[in-house]
């Protein structure tokens, strides 16, 4: 077991050192979140450039928790050329799309676990634990019974177990074995103590650099100041320096990929709701509004990534965002969530938990209702969102939401590719059907599992523009329409399966005084 630094001056060196300390063939962890968050973005440049113009650092091995990237070449796409990296375990996948191809090319081993468990390995393994046990992700693909979270055809080691103790089913990770962890913070002394303050989530910074000195590993850090010694208030300090063995000094530094700062991200001040952008009118704002029926005051909400951040924006705009705590997996408790690739970031947050201990708060059961998107949907309720349209997007936070929150609400369009509506005085028409029906006879993968919602005895909704449909025990029921929208002409033929119908609702839309017309991708 590697001896750490202790509570010496920690070693500052360039960014062009950092190649030299990585070795080929070695498990590499990279901390961050999608979007730029606490992304440690000159380390990674550095080792892609090197791979580029070296060869080497090659075949690592790559385990990340959140996605990481902008989704437009950043992030963990600058280790996205051919023979960089060996394998990927990763949380999210979606915000490096040319590393999400490289596993569909087959040119790495590639998996996908839910990001809390990634989160929670973390922590057991800093602990000395061999693995950690679970039900988070029984029935989905993460399942060794299903795909065993592998995400192509050359990846064929299992590296998830099925177990059975006390006659009940859990799922077995084994601990990851790090050689090199990347992380940045805001704030280092020259002992190497780690703060926070201006980033935009704290994530799992600490549980990262424990499981890597756990195993012998070095933990280099990218940080925007660099202080003397006992320079950072200790309660402030979030890694203690024995844990650090480098310090990487880059002053300049965007708190997210598209922000260069904003301090309402960081909860030193708060940002006046009025100054954000209001929600225009369109297919977004509907499924938002219909969606937002499902909330009651002084609940605890979680949002996922898509249409349903739209819903915080109408909390904001109702002047009801004081009676409503919303949740996102980065850690952030209250607030309005940003939006696109920002999302993790949240605008006057109340509560900013480390990522572990919101998972702790998911997989407990604490969330009173849970919004989440969708991809595809098949006859047995089943939710896809983790791979669609020939790429791979991953599962991110989903499972560990989904399993562990008594109601889920799935919300998107009906169809995709096209889809065009207008809302008048006779309520929603269709102007042009999707291209891409969503409601299909089996998903792709099964990242949301019907069966094991059963089991659980959750409540399941699914939203979108013009039709509400819930779970039951003989699959999807449609209990609610748009006023305006046929059910047999713009339902049930645009579905792959018939849907249960016994007594359904019609639902009227807010009046609105522009065309709600819109697009869906």
């Amino acid at each position: 077991m590697h001896n750490a630094n202790n509570w010496c001056v920690k070693p500052l060196i360039t960014l062009e050192r950092v190649a030299d300390i990585v070795p080929s063939g070695a498990t590499l962890f990279v901390g961050g979140s999608g979007g730029g968050l606490q992304e440690p973005s000159a380390l990674i440049s550095t080792l892609g450039q090197a791979f580029k113009q070296k060869g080497a650092p090659c075949d690592l091995t790559l385990w990340h928790c959140s996605g990481i990237g902008d989704k437009a070449g950043g992030g963990l796409s600058h280790f996205a050329t051919p023979g960089n990296l060996r394998r990927v375990i990763g949380g999210h996948w979606g915000m490096s799309p040319e590393l999400a191809d490289l596993a569909v090319a087959e040119e790495i081993d590639a998996y996908n676990f839910p990001q809390g468990v990634i989160a929670h390995l973390l922590r057991v393994t800093g602990s000395g634990e061999d693995g950690l046990l679970t039900k988070v992700g029984l029935r989905t693909f993460v399942d060794p019974r299903v795909e065993g979270g592998r995400l192509n055809a050359r990846t064929t080691e299992e590296l998830v177990q099925l177990v059975t103790v006390r006659d009940r089913e859990y799922l077995f990770y084994p601990a990851p074995r790090i050689d090199v962890c990347l992380l940045r913070a805001t704030s280092a002394d020259v002992q190497g103590n780690l703060s926070f303050e201006d980033e935009a989530a704290i994530l799992e910074p600490l549980e990262a650099a424990l499981a890597t000195k756990r195993n012998g590993g070095i933990v280099i850090v990218q940080v925007s100041k660099y202080l003397a010694k006992n320079s950072i208030n200790p309660r402030d300090v979030r890694v203690p320096g024995n844990l650090v063995d480098y310090l990487v000094h880059v002053k300049e530094c965007s708190q997210t990929a598209v922000t260069h700062f904003e301090p309402g991200f960081t909860g030193k001040y708060r940002v006046p709701l009025e100054s954000l952008p209001i929600m225009p009118v369109g297919l977004r704002r509907i499924v938002a509004e219909l969606a937002y029926r499902e909330i009651a005051h002084g609940q605890l909400v979680n949002l996922g990534v898509g249409m349903p951040d739209g819903i915080a924006k109408l909390a904001s705009e109702r002047n009801e965002i004081d009676q409503i705590a919303f949740a996102v997996e980065q850690g952030h408790i209250g607030g309005i969530p940003a939006g696109g690739i920002e999302f993790g970031a949240v605008f006057n947050p109340s509560c900013s938990l480390p990522a572990a201990s919101q998972f702790d708060l998911f997989d407990g059961g604490h969330l009173d209702v849970a919004f989440l998107g969708m991809a595809e949907v098949d006859q047995y309720g089943n939710v896809n969102v983790s791979r669609h349209g020939g790429g791979i997007s991953g599962a991110g936070g989903f499972i560990n939401i989904t399993q562990g929150t008594h109601k889920v609400v799935f919300c998107g369009s009906f169809t995709a590719g096209g889809l065009a509506v207008d809302v008048g005085a006779n309520g929603l028409a269709i102007t042009t059907e999707g291209r891409f029906g969503k409601f299909v006879d089996q998903v792709k993968q099964i990242t949301f599992s019907g069966a094991r919602a059963r089991e659980l005895k959750q409540e399941v909704l699914y939203v979108t523009e013009r039709a509400v449909f819930r779970l039951i025990d003989e699959g999807l029921e449609l209990i609610e329409v748009v006023e305006g929208v046929d059910i047999e002409r713009d339902i049930v033929a645009q579905m792959s399966f018939r849907p249960v119908i016994n007594e359904v609702a019609v639902i009227r839309l807010p009046d609105h005084d522009v065309t709600a017309t819109e697009r869906a991708p």
